[in-house]
């Protein structure tokens, strides 16, 4: 079991939740949200997501990593109003963090 705050990732089940409501990923989204809290806190490169989650070593330079960001992000921080959890770092990469 990933935790952070109150999302929660069960890698048996392959479960998602957050605030006890289950969130349905595509494969793709979950491993990159099991990528990203398996680095809690720690801003993680587009580099870093390109080797851990699409095994690619190099840069494709098409906006892959943006649109599931995207997506992964209106189902972990958007229904859930004031308590974002994944954050862009400008010119640097994403990362997950929960502030009480």
């Amino acid at each position: 079991m990933l935790e952070l705050g109150d999302l929660k990732l069960d890698l048996l089940s392959r479960r998602v939740e957050r605030e006890g409501q289950i969130i349905d990923l595509q494969p793709r989204e979950y491993k990159l949200l099991e990528f990203l809290l398996r680095r809690p806190n720690q801003v993680v490169t587009r580099t870093m997501l390109l080797e851990g989650v699409w095994e690619y070593h190099f840069d494709p330079q098409t906006n892959v990593i943006d649109v599931h960001i995207s997506r992964l992000r209106s189902k972990i921080d958007k229904p859930f109003k004031g308590k974002q959890m994944l954050f862009t770092e400008r010119g640097a990469g994403y990362a997950l963090r929960y502030d009480e």
